[in-house]
């Protein structure tokens, strides 16, 4: 599953519109259309703010380089 499937059937679990995630979350409605459309580029910092709410977070992949 996508990051942005998940966080909307998140959001649709909750019974809460776009803009509701996005006044709960601190984010502008913007960034959560971009989010549920799946842009590419997103600032981590805000979409841990909306995984908050779902008491989840994302966290950067550890990458070893020999």
């Amino acid at each position: 599953m996508t990051l942005s499937a998940h966080i909307k059937l998140k959001r649709k679990k909750f019974g809460l519109t776009q803009v509701e995630l996005a006044q709960r979350a601190g984010v502008g409605l913007r960034f959560v259309r971009d989010l549920e459309q799946g842009k590419q580029t997103l600032r981590m910092d805000k979409v841990n703010e909306v995984l908050a709410l779902f008491g989840e977070s994302l966290s950067p992949a550890k990458i070893e380089v020999e």
